[in-house]
């Protein structure tokens, strides 16, 4: 994933700050993560500097959340990393960058949310802000996020096998059995909504047991709301999914049948990232795998 030709250091971030935004160039600089796209540091007590450092799509990722972002933040009721300056590509870092504002709290993936109905209603309540009406020119998603299910049925079926193949999916007939049931679910008819799009335990922030922060929204784009109301079953703990629902309360059943289908196939995506970790494959990311398989057994526990 890393680009070892472009390796990004404090000394590297300090520099791209005093060429392009000198006003800033004093504050303090800490390290922060390595995300997928990413890597990000953080700058005094309130910003952050993201950089592209990885994949292929992180220049347009991050250049979709500095254009789109600002105008959808505001309304959100969880915290953002709103993004207020751009870096320009220079012969020191031949990518655009940005400065946000930092979001405190940690990663779900390492601090799960454990208070369970306040997380389902904290949860439900930043969906319905975010779900509204796009406009025409919004972006479609990558990947076919937000389109309809039967768009990524190769990809579910790569990944059940992958998954299968490694022994990571002890029943896979049950599986299938509540892909098939989403499936058949009739297509998102109503307006393309705005979605986040990348909604796993990574890119959500807790704080005592409840969320208080969503990030990396390089995935933003229009469509059909189930593509993201599939994280309940991720991101929440057991007995807490039909409150979750309630408290959305705008999903009809067919939107919560195909969202089924899509969190298979992004705890599927994350079982396999979790066990790339464990064996030291190259995009591994350990702590992904637990709660992946946790929405498994939820989702095979509860069909339809």
């Amino acid at each position: 994933m890393a680009d070892p030709e472009n390796e990004i250091t404090a000394d590297l971030v300090a520099k791209l700050l005093r060429e392009q935004h000198p006003d800033l160039a004093d504050l303090p600089l800490m390290f922060g993560a390595r995300g997928w796209d990413n890597q990000l540091w953080r700058l005094g007590d309130n910003l952050a500097v993201r950089l592209p450092w990885a994949t292929q799509d992180a220049d347009e990722l991050l250049l979709k959340e500095y254009t789109l972002l600002p105008a959808l933040a505001p309304r959100l009721p969880l915290q953002t990393p709103v993004p207020q300056r751009l870096g320009q590509p220079s012969e020191q870092f031949p990518h655009p960058w940005i400065v946000t504002t930092w979001v405190a709290g940690e990663p779900a993936d390492r601090a799960p949310a454990t208070r369970g109905a306040e997380a389902a209603d904290t949860l439900a309540a930043f969906l319905a802000a975010l779900h509204r009406p796009a406009p025409e020119d919004a972006p479609a998603g990558r990947d076919r996020r937000g389109g309809p299910l039967a768009d990524v049925g190769e990809g579910f079926a790569h990944f059940l096998k992958e998954a299968t193949n490694r022994g990571l999916i002890s029943d896979p007939d049950a599986v299938r059995e509540v892909w098939d049931d989403a499936l058949a679910a009739p297509d998102w008819t109503g307006p393309a909504l705005w979605l986040h799009g990348d909604l796993h335990p990574a890119n959500l922030l807790t704080r005592e047991g409840n969320f208080c922060g969503v990030i990396d929204f390089g995935d933003m784009c229009a469509g059909d709301p189930a593509c993201d109301l599939a994280a309940c079953w991720i991101l929440l703990p057991d007995g807490v999914i039909d409150r979750f629902h309630q408290s959305y309360s705008s999903a009809d059943a067919a939107t919560l049948r195909r969202a089924r289908g899509w969190a298979l196939i992004k705890a599927l995506a994350c079982l396999l990232i979790g066990d790339n970790g464990v064996h030291g494959r190259p995009g591994g990311k350990v702590t992904w795998g637990p709660p992946a398989d946790a929405a498994l057994q939820r989702l095979t526990a509860t069909r339809s």
